[in-house]
């Protein structure tokens, strides 16, 4: 037993150790910028791993980002991120009903395509059986509908829409220390480095630091890289609609790196747009 609470005493020692160096990390943020992120570490490797070398990110102070990009961002991503202490629980219920409500609407769509798909095999097995009879060729694509090894062509697998109810701050305490792996503690620890930021930093720096850091495409971080990559301007250049474009962005960057005329972006950003007048900055 006393090995046991020994071996217990050393395991609390340790995370509180750990605590307080990521305490220390995060009040050096009010003087010291950090230049990268674990998150852009990580991408970074996967990044270079696939034979990709295109990397793009460059600081640039608060007052050097224009103040359309803050309202908009804040707008689509945290409309009350200068009031809230760093978590709206409210926001989170919401999303984590929505989730629910997306979950149980895709499987019945997955369900729906899935019999589709078992109705296109069916026909093309039976039309490769027919070729096959009369000695004819069977063209691979239809041979691969019927064994399995090919999705018939206009199916498609749905993918649940996934609300995100998280703020700022912790979308930035996410992408800053913590790995990309998904568990409860892997969320506590977020909980818990979102209210250092809230405590150690004040909203302003909150603010520079993620638009500074977060991700806008492959291999595109920050504002002044995302600005210079789809504008060819800089961060401080950056018109209403563009700043509300690159907000709608957020959720899904390297998505709509490569749908970056859709309907649905440019439709999301005129939206945006209209709302940053009402858009308080820190």
């Amino acid at each position: 037993m006393k090995r046991f609470f020994r071996l217990l005493g050393w395991m609390l020692l340790a995370g509180i150790l750990l605590q307080l160096f990521f305490f220390v990390r995060i009040a050096l943020m009010r003087v010291v910028d950090p230049q990268s992120t674990t998150f852009q570490r990580s991408e970074m490797a996967r990044v270079v791993a696939s034979g990709k070398l295109s990397w793009g990110q460059q600081w640039v102070p608060y007052d050097d980002i224009s103040d359309n990009l803050k309202r908009a961002v804040i707008a689509s991503e945290d409309s009350d991120f200068v009031n809230h202490q760093g978590v709206e629980w409210e926001a989170i219920e919401q999303a984590r009903a929505r989730n629910a409500a997306a979950e149980a609407r895709n499987q019945q769509r997955l369900q729906q395509a899935q019999a589709r798909i078992e109705q296109a095999r069916e026909r093309a097995r039976k039309k490769v059986e027919r070729l096959e009879k009369r000695g004819k060729p069977v063209d691979p694509q239809l041979r691969g509908i019927a064994d399995g090894s090919i999705t018939p062509p206009g199916i498609t697998l749905p993918a649940p829409k996934i609300y995100g109810g998280s703020t700022i701050t912790q979308q930035l305490a996410k992408n800053l220390l913590l790995s990309p792996e998904r568990n409860l503690l892997r969320k506590g620890q977020e909980l818990v480095f979102t209210q250092y930021l809230e405590l150690l930093l004040d909203k302003e720096r909150i603010l520079e630091i993620y638009l500074n850091n977060v991700e806008w495409g492959e291999g595109i971080f920050g504002a002044e890289a995302a600005a210079r990559y789809y504008f060819r301007k800089s961060a401080a250049q950056l018109s209403a609609y563009e700043a509300a474009k690159l907000a709608v962005m957020l959720p899904r960057p390297r998505y709509y790196e490569q749908n970056f005329n859709s309907g649905y972006l440019n439709s999301r950003a005129g939206t945006i747009a209209a709302r940053m007048r009402d858009v308080e900055l820190p």
